[in-house]
């Protein structure tokens, strides 16, 4: 075959591709109408998990799971708008990593409140201003995100999912060289992570390093300043036309940041690769053991448990503390409710999501 058969192939598959997406947004709108009726939730992150798993498995071509997965979560979140559209609020700035995040679940047509701190979207979520909200909760280099975890004890709401994004950096410019290049604006903690490219690439130039308080106004001001770079996320580039002259800059590919979506009032239906999120308030943790019994309870159960953090009572002037913790499991899996049941009084279930890899 030549390449103009090659390419009128590829236009009769995309037709028919056209046609069966379309056919799947009428059924989908049909399934908005029933749930409005019943007054279901619209994002089902389980189900959307088990239809990945599916065609995973089904797959016998030259597609990825990670292409196949990347391909479906933007087709879900068309479908999401189509049945009912819901704002979703998430920390700004637009185009930084949080943005991004939203977007990889909700999709680039979602309905965006960008707000300017993490108590903002909680507050957002809890009034119900918006349906979701996305806050980071931790990231494997930096550790974790105190101030979600602090406003997850305080307020009222749901975990409704997890999601991992990696992070990585480009190197965005106007100039038409390198050597144009005089200076380059960033976020302080970008640059360190961004150093041996730095190093390697600008060591023979006298760069002026210009710190900004987050990559996405760096990322508009290179754009506007022909002699500079940025080093941004990849959304922030496109967001603001910057041509990315290099892509994935940073030291450690490795870095990654983990995300929870939020909801007022929200429950999954069981996976089968679940995970808890929850707030323990132990009575007397002055006396000894009292954790450790606690801790045990799991252990006897064979549940394991992932994460735990001690946070301080504001307030308080004494030493105590309560505990944010992730164990594997549903809530409702027996193991898991019988230890739960023991601490009727003492433990707040935030939600049990699909666990994200």
């Amino acid at each position: 075959m030549n390449l103009d058969e090659l390419r009128l192939g590829i236009n009769t598959i995309d037709s028919q591709l056209l046609k069966l997406l379309n056919e799947r947004m009428e059924l989908v709108k049909k399934v908005g109408v029933l749930k409005h009726q019943t007054n279901t939730v619209v994002y089902r992150p389980e189900r959307e998990k088990e239809i990945i798993s599916r065609l995973s498995a089904e797959n016998n071509g030259l597609l990825s799971p990670k292409a196949i997965e990347a391909i479906f979560l933007e087709i879900f979140a068309t479908a999401r708008n189509i049945e009912l559209p819901e704002k979703i609020a998430y920390m700004g700035p637009k185009g930084s990593f949080t943005h991004q995040a939203a977007e990889s679940r909700f999709g680039a047509l979602g309905d965006y409140i960008m707000l300017p701190s993490i108590k903002s979207v909680f507050e957002a979520v809890d009034t119900e201003r918006a349906r979701f909200g996305v806050i980071p909760i931790e990231n494997n280099q930096a550790g974790i995100v105190y101030e979600t975890v602090d406003l997850l004890n305080e307020m009222d709401v749901s975990i409704v999912a997890e999601l991992k994004l990696s992070i990585h950096f480009a190197l965005g410019s106007m100039a038409n060289k390198l050597t144009d290049i005089k200076r380059i604006y960033s976020k302080d903690i970008a640059f360190r992570q961004c150093r041996g490219f730095l190093n390697k690439y600008f060591e023979q130039q006298d760069i002026e390093e210009i710190q900004v308080e987050s990559t996405s106004k760096a990322a508009k001001m290179a754009s506007e300043d022909p002699e500079s770079a940025a080093i941004c996320s990849e959304i922030a580039a496109k967001l603001f036309g910057l041509p990315m002259v290099f892509q994935n800059i940073e030291d450690n590919s490795n870095n990654r940041t983990r995300f929870f979506i939020l909801a007022k009032e929200f429950e999954n239906q069981p996976s089968g690769n679940d995970k808890t999120t929850m707030i323990a308030r132990l009575q007397n943790t002055e006396t000894s053991g009292v954790l450790a019994d606690f801790l045990n309870e799991f252990k006897q159960n064979e549940i394991n448990i992932t994460k735990i953090e001690s946070r301080p009572y504001k307030g308080s002037q004494e030493f105590n503390f309560w505990f944010f913790i992730e164990v594997m499991g549903n809530y409702k899996e027996k193991n898991l409710a019988d230890v739960l049941a023991k601490y009727p009084k003492e433990i707040k279930i935030l939600g049990s999501y699909v666990k994200n890899i």
